[in-house]
């Protein structure tokens, strides 16, 4: 089973990015050059997923993969990022909002803002991990896993201090 969202999902997702693409006075934006890794790293290093993670593995990171951040004037305030071919499949990571910027219906802005990009129309697979924000994604009909047997990983969950890093 695939984590890709329906054809109505990603319409609706489409027409609701196209038509506000503030959200109150805050902006989503794939600009790299907006980008405020000190930022970005602050937020991941202090997360459950990537404590301790290093600022170059944040840059090469970010450099890599398809970023989408929110900003409320200068600041960023909240980021993701898409890990693809553009073609087949999609893998969303380190997704967040700082917390005093939460509630406000951010998260679910930016992950509309994200299915709805161009690149990443028509993917067989769309997939990401979270402990706590399943109900957010099964908005977007996000589900889970429905085959983990097929599923298969290499997992480290702590390279940063392991000493594995490349």
């Amino acid at each position: 089973m695939s984590f890709s969202i329906s054809s109505f999902s990603k319409a609706r997702a489409c027409r609701r990015a196209a038509r506000i693409p503030r959200v109150n006075t805050y902006d989503i934006s794939t600009d790299p050059s907006r980008l405020q890794l000190d930022a970005i790293h602050a937020y991941l290093t202090r997360s459950y997923w990537s404590p301790g993670v290093p600022r170059e593995i944040v840059a090469r990171a970010a450099a890599n993969s398809m970023c989408f951040g929110i900003y409320h004037g200068d600041a960023q305030v909240g980021f993701a990022r898409v890990i693809t071919d553009k073609a087949t499949f999609a893998y969303l990571a380190d997704v967040y909002v700082l917390e005093a910027h939460r509630g406000q219906g951010l998260s679910k802005r930016l992950v509309e803002h994200i299915l709805a990009h161009p690149d990443l129309q028509g993917l067989r697979r769309f997939m990401l991990a979270t402990a706590d924000a399943h109900g957010l994604y099964a908005q977007f009909d996000f589900k889970v896993v429905a085959s983990p047997e097929r599923m298969m990983e290499i997992r480290d969950p702590d390279p940063y201090r392991s000493g594995r890093l490349a």
